[in-house]
């Protein structure tokens, strides 16, 4: 059973659209996967949203056991 190393480099894309790794931890002659992904900073343009918007927001209910008024009730209208 083959140990696959990974390593994390953060770096900043040349004005040429160019990447350069260097200090890799691996021997030279050694065959690597690249991938590349962009990394979201707090100044970016990418939109976020997000999936809890009221998470941490108290919530009040006034008289939660109270039956419901089917003459009141206007989700069938």
């Amino acid at each position: 059973m083959t140990v696959t190393q990974a390593h994390r480099q953060h770096v900043t894309v040349n004005s040429d659209g160019t990447v350069t790794l260097s200090g890799l931890p691996f021997p030279p002659g050694s065959t690597v996967e690249i991938i590349v992904l962009g990394e979201e900073t707090a100044g970016s343009t990418a939109e976020t949203t997000d999936p809890y918007p009221f998470r941490g927001i108290p919530l009040h209910y006034e008289r939660p056991t109270d039956p419901v008024d089917d003459e009141a009730w206007d989700a069938d209208k």
